[in-house]
C-alpha cells in the first residue's frame, strides 16, 4: 500500500506531528488538507524542536515534497512567518512546498469576527484566528481563494464588496471599520511573496498515486472536533476525518488505502465542551504536571484539560475514519502513576450522544490498572516493556479491536517502538 492517512482520534493534540515525522522519511509526498493555523504539530528531531501550524511535518526530510491542499484556510502572514522560521533553521523549501490555488485566504476581518463571536452566548473556546469565519465565507460562496488573491486585479475586485459587508457587521458591534485600500496594499505584498509556492497539484498528485509513489496524508486536529460527527457545537469548522482529508486534497477516498489513527494513552482537550473522563481535582493532583507532560497547546499555549482514556469515543473515531491501525502516544507520561484508568463504557447509554445537552448525563465505567512505576523513555524494543505496560497496551488493543502499530514513549523522533 503506497498511500497512508494519519489522523487524530481524540480532540487533537494526540502527537500526530511526531508520528507523521516518524513515517515521512519513507514518503515521496506529504499532504495537509484540513483546517488552518489553529492546528499545531510539534516535532523534536536531532535535538531541535520544530513547530508546525500549516506546513506539513514531512518538510524536515529533504526528499519529501509537501502540499497544502484546497481544504485548508490560509493566513498569509502566519504562513510567511512559519516559512521564515523553517528557513532560519536550515530547512530548504524551494520546490518542496506547494499551495493549492483552491484554498481560501484568511483576512484580518475573519480574525476580528472570530473574536467577537467568542463573546457571544456560546463560548466555544476557539483559537480566535479567523478559521471559522473564513470557512463560513467559503461555504457562503463569497470567500477569496488563493488563486484569485495572487492576481491583483481579481483580488481588488473581490475584496471591496467583502470589506463593505464586514464593515456593516462591525458597525453593529460599534467596532472600527476596515480600510479596504490599506488591506489590499498589505495583502498584495503577501501575495507576491507566496505566489511562487502556488501551484495546482491535484492532478499530478493523483497521477503519482497511480504510479505507486508513497503519499502520506497529514490529518489536522482530531475526530472529536469534526464539524459533522464531533462534540458539536464545540468543534472545528472542517471535516477532520480521513474522508475529509481526501476531499481537501482533491483525490477520491479510495486513493487513501490505509488510515492510522493516533491516540494518547489518556485524553486531553483544549477549549470548552464535554469531556466525560476529565480528571477530578484529586486525580489531577496525582497526575504528572502540565509541564512534565508537555500539555500546553502548540498554537495557543493554553493548558490542556486532562482525563482518562475513553474507549467509547475512540470506537466512534475509528469508525468515522476507517482506521486500520493505531499509534499510541505519551505512554511515558503515565510512568509515575500508581494506578491508571480506562473508560470501557457508559452506565446509562450504549454510545456517545448526538446532542450537546445529553453529555451531562454521561457516567463513565472504568477499569483500573496497576501502574509500572518505572521509566519507559529509553525503551527501544517490545521485549523491554514492563509487564504492566504490556497488560495496559494489550487491553486497549483488545477493547478497540484495532492493531496498535506504534507506541510512542516521548517527544523525540527516536522515542518510539514499532509493534507490527
Amino acid at each position: 500500500m503506497n498511500t497512508l492517512a494519519v489522523v487524530g482520534l481524540q480532540w487533537g493534540d494526540e502527537g500526530k506531528g511526531k508520528i507523521i515525522d516518524l513515517l515521512s522519511k519513507d514518503q515521496d509526498y506529504v499532504v495537509r488538507a484540513q483546517g488552518g493555523h489553529n492546528a499545531g504539530h510539534s516535532v523534536i528531531a536531532e535535538k531541535r524542536e520544530y513547530h508546525f501550524h500549516l506546513i506539513p511535518s514531512g518538510i524536515l526530510y529533504e526528499n519529501v515534497v509537501c502540499y497544502i491542499g484546497a481544504g485548508t484556510v490560509i493566513d498569509p502572514a502566519s504562513l510567511l512567518i512559519e516559512i521564515q522560521n523553517l528557513q532560519n533553521q536550515g530547512i530548504d523549501l524551494k520546490n518542496r512546498l506547494k499551495i493549492s490555488p483552491y484554498a481560501h485566504v484568511i483576512f484580518p476581518y475573519h480574525r476580528r469576527l472570530d473574536q467577537l463571536q467568542e463573546k457571544g452566548e456560546i463560548h466555544l473556546g476557539t483559537t480566535g484566528r479567523g478559521i471559522g469565519p473564513c470557512y463560513e465565507d467559503a461555504v457562503a460562496r463569497r470567500g477569496i481563494r488563493i488563486g484569485e488573491w495572487i492576481d491583483p486585479t481579481t483580488f481588488k475586485k473581490r475584496l471591496q464588496p467583502l470589506v463593505a459587508l464586514k464593515n456593516r457587521i462591525f458597525q453593529q458591534y460599534d467596532e472600527a471599520e476596515i480600510d479596504s485600500n490599506a488591506l489590499f496594499e498589505e495583502y498584495e505584498i503577501f501575495a507576491k511573496e507566496l505566489s511562487p509556492f502556488v501551484e495546482s497539484f491535484e492532478d499530478h498528485l493523483d497521477q503519482e498515486i497511480l504510479k505507486g509513489k508513497k503519499i502520506l496524508f497529514e490529518g489536522a486536529q482530531g475526530a472529536l472536533l469534526d464539524i459533522h460527527f464531533g462534540t458539536y457545537p464545540f468543534v472545528t469548522s472542517s471535516s477532520t476525518s480521513s474522508s475529509g482529508l481526501a476531499v481537501g486534497a482533491g483525490v477520491g477516498p479510495s486513493r487513501i488505502q490505509k488510515t492510522m489513527g493516533v491516540t494518547k494513552a489518556y485524553t486531553t482537550r483544549v477549549g470548552n465542551g464535554p469531556f466525560p473522563t476529565e480528571f477530578s481535582q484529586d486525580e489531577l493532583s496525582l497526575f504528572a504536571s502540565h509541564e512534565i507532560a508537555r500539555e500546553f497547546g502548540t498554537t495557543t499555549g493554553r493548558k490542556r484539560r486532562l482525563g482518562w482514556l475513553d474507549i467509547p469515543l475512540l470506537k466512534e473515531a475509528i469508525r468515522i475514519n476507517g482506521a486500520t491501525s493505531l499509534a499510541l502516544t505519551k505512554i511515558d507520561v503515565l510512568d509515575s502513576l500508581d494506578f491508571i484508568k480506562i473508560c470501557v463504557g457508559y452506565e446509562n447509554v450504549s454510545r456517545p450522544p448526538v446532542f450537546h445537552g445529553e453529555w451531562s448525563n454521561i457516567k463513565p465505567q472504568f477499569e483500573t490498572f496497576h501502574g509500572w512505576k518505572k521509566s519507559t523513555k529509553e525503551i527501544k524494543k517490545v521485549e523491554e516493556f514492563p509487564k504492566n505496560v504490556r497488560i495496559f497496551v494489550n487491553r486497549i488493543e483488545s477493547l478497540l479491536n484495532c492493531p496498535i502499530e506504534i507506541v510512542s514513549l516521548g517527544p523525540e523522533r527516536e522515542s518510539a517502538v514499532f509493534l507490527k
